[in-house]
């Protein structure tokens, strides 16, 4: 048995800061999850498509670093998928994206503990739908985690990308979501009341980002969404690329140490409590302060990540 499947999209995002060339780096937010797991020890495997081409090249090595294995549907002649990245003098991020996403019935190699998926893939047709119904086969012996990451401009019409995102959500034991994520999904529905209708549907916990005002944590207690808050880690940002994918690696990271990942562990995560949710909390928000201190999704290994100085 693997830990970690991760299945979604690879994409080379090409920042464009005003003043400077343009400089290629490896990205994709499903490849970015993978890529944090692999840096903090953990074996995980990504079921991505890449092109022959020298930015599939660039991504590749990139994982493969790091010991991420790479798995592929077998198809041929796919291009690899790219995003302009545009960051403000404030280090935010803006995407122009070039992608497809066509990913077709297969199995991986070996019977996963935890299976991540989200993004581009877990919305965007034909491969949604393959990317869907794989992690809903595995779930009988792994534990979902799932990040819409939402990108506006490829996530279609707005009630069918909420159908398709709540669906993803369904299958999912954690979900991590950014606020801005939320606001377009549910425009002027407080986050609480958004938490309460995920919780519904059935994952055990739903994380929620909101950059530099910290991180919350919702479970269900009593039949209405509980929160548990964290402030933001100070840090100094140079941009914000990949800081929600650091997050989520270092979530899973922090679950797995507490061996609540894999069905058998299901019980264990809804029963999680405060306490150890603030841990969790804190450990996620020190990986995305440190990715947002330095260029490009480059998430902490576990030395950087213990640093006691952070």
């Amino acid at each position: 048995m693997t830990d970690f499947l991760v299945i979604g999209e690879s994409v080379a995002d090409i920042v464009r800061t005003p003043g400077r060339d343009d400089v290629p780096h490896p990205g994709g937010s499903p490849a970015n999850v993978a890529y944090g797991l692999a840096r903090l020890g953990h074996d995980a495997s990504l079921l991505t498509q890449l092109g022959a081409d020298r930015m599939g090249e660039l991504i590749a090595a990139h994982l493969r670093s790091a010991g991420v294995r790479l798995l592929s549907d077998g198809q041929q002649h796919v291009r690899t998928p790219t995003a302009v990245v545009t960051l403000d003098g404030g280090g935010h991020a803006e995407y122009a994206f070039d992608i497809d996403w066509t990913l077709r019935p297969t199995q991986p190699p070996s019977t996963p503990r935890h299976v991540h998926l989200g993004s581009i893939a877990a919305v965007k047709q034909p491969g949604a739908e393959t990317t869907a119904a794989l992690a809903e086969s595995l779930r009988g012996r792994a534990t979902v985690s799932y990040d819409p990451n939402v990108r506006i401009e490829l996530m279609g019409a707005h009630g069918e990308a909420v159908r398709r995102v709540e669906r993803c959500v369904a299958l999912s034991d954690l979900v991590k979501a950014s606020d801005e994520d939320l606001a377009w999904l549910y425009p002027g529905l407080p986050v609480p009341e958004v938490a309460d209708r995920w919780l519904a549907l059935g994952p055990a916990l739903v994380l929620v980002t909101r950059g530099g005002d910290g991180a919350s944590a919702f479970v269900l207690s009593d039949g209405a969404a509980k929160e548990v808050a964290s402030p933001a880690v100070p840090t100094t940002v140079v941009d914000t690329v990949g800081a929600g994918d650091s997050f989520m690696s270092a979530t899973l990271d922090a679950l797995a140490a507490l061996d609540l990942l894999g069905a058998p562990a299901r019980p264990g995560l809804a029963a999680l409590t405060a306490p150890a949710l603030d841990r969790v909390l804190t450990h996620a928000g020190r990986a995305a302060a440190v990715t947002v201190s330095r260029a490009g999704a480059n998430p902490p290994d576990r030395q950087e990540l213990q640093d006691p100085t952070l």
